[in-house]
């Protein structure tokens, strides 16, 4: 049962990532069919995240009051039925609508898993985790693209993501006992002893942790909402080229979290993460060089690769640094820190590119990463005596 359980649990974190990078592999097709321009995709984005972000701080009193299971399997449910809205939207007005219930279903699950895997597992379940959040993120493009130039189009590969949704929900709806039977018993007896956001947020580190996520989610809903315009606009390659070499980017993140679990018990996350880090600039580099195309998605797998050990190496060591007592809040301020980067950012390279040029995408990035590794650096400093007291 306690393998089922976490498959469980990975299942509900490919939901989370299989409509995270749709929007912007369909875009190049889906804004011309709606007559819209192409910084609206930024703004479709921007709705999405904005719920999220609201989801996110309203999840601790949500978790403490109804569980992570009933939670989990009605956030998925409304993921579902807002992806099934997407591919009957008549026009793009409908997608705003429809993307503030995407985002709300987020938030909330996100939190919650993320918390009751880094106080019930190991780190490497925690890169597991991601692992097969990478994996839903790169199937969501590679759906779209068998079916882009296929009747029906973009609509139908929404409606296909739907269907998935819904079957999970239904199996979530069949295992919320299992929830109670592995630790998510009795939050709310729990929820008085737990620091508040207002006090989490003023512990030594929180604001650098905060900007960490979202630095890390700047960079990596930027690249997967622009990068597909950017190969079409800057280096002529076809829209359906385009959606799958934007998968690859995923399947790097989804690679390398599992090699990043595999290695958990040899290196420290703190290694892992500046490792990452390195490793990922690189890629970034080659996108900036005028290399020949066949260049990109070589480097798209390699910035997928290098973040990948980062996002759940710093949800790993959130109890650790802030103290189990303080987690949930403060992985509720993390996601809503994270989806605030995604619900500013993204729109904001969309101004640029319609000011100046697409092709500013990857020195955009380059300068998200750098700023993601300084505040990186300044939480480890910063936390480095509460991981000694073991607060």
């Amino acid at each position: 049962m306690a393998t089922i359980f976490l498959a469980l649990i990975y299942a509900s974190f490919i939901s989370l990532g299989l409509p995270d990078a749709v929007l912007g592999a369909a875009w190049p097709v889906m804004g011309k069919e709606l007559a819209v321009p192409d910084g609206y995709a930024g703004l479709a984005s921007m709705v999405v995240a904005a719920g999220t972000v609201v989801s996110s701080l309203l999840a601790d009193r949500m978790l403490s009051r109804f569980g992570t299971g009933r939670v989990t399997a009605v956030s998925v449910g409304m993921t579902a039925a807002a992806l099934l809205g997407y591919s009957c939207a008549p026009s793009f007005g409908w997608l705003l609508v429809l993307a503030l219930p995407l985002g709300l279903g987020a938030g909330a699950v996100d939190t919650g898993l993320n918390n009751f895997v880094a106080l019930h597992y190991q780190a490497r379940h925690m890169n597991w985790l991601h692992c097969f959040w990478g994996l839903g993120a790169m199937l969501g493009p590679l759906v779209l693209a068998g079916v882009l130039e296929k009747p029906g189009g973009w609509r139908t590969g929404y409606g296909i993501l739907s269907g998935m949704q819904w079957v999970l929900v239904s199996i979530l709806v069949l295992t919320l006992p299992l929830w109670k039977r592995f630790g998510d018993s009795g939050p709310a007896r729990q929820a008085a002893r737990r620091p508040g956001a207002g006090s989490v947020v003023r512990r030594p580190g929180a604001a650098a942790q905060m900007m960490s996520y979202f630095f890390y989610c700047t960079i990596e809903s930027t690249t997967g909402l622009w990068t597909a315009t950017w190969l079409v606009d800057c280096r002529g390659v076809g829209v359906s080229t385009a959606a799958a070499w934007v998968s690859l980017y995923y399947l790097g993140i989804t690679g390398g979290r599992f090699l990043s679990g595999c290695v958990t018990r040899w290196c420290s996350t703190n290694t892992l993460i500046r490792l990452g880090e390195g490793v990922c600039m690189t890629g970034m580099a080659a996108l900036v060089l005028p290399l020949p195309v066949w260049v990109c998605p070589v480097a798209l797998v390699f910035i997928g690769l290098g973040y990948a050990p980062v996002y759940p190496g710093m949800m790993h060591e959130t109890p650790r640094r802030f103290g189990e007592d303080c987690s949930q809040a403060m992985i509720g301020l993390q996601m809503a820190s994270a989806y605030l980067g995604s619900t500013l950012m993204p729109p904001l390279f969309g101004v640029l590119a319609g000011v100046v040029s697409v092709g500013l995408l990857p020195w955009f990035l380059l300068a998200g990463a750098a700023l993601l590794t300084l505040c990186g650096e300044r939480t480890i400093r910063s936390t480095r005596h509460i991981e000694k007291e073991g607060v």
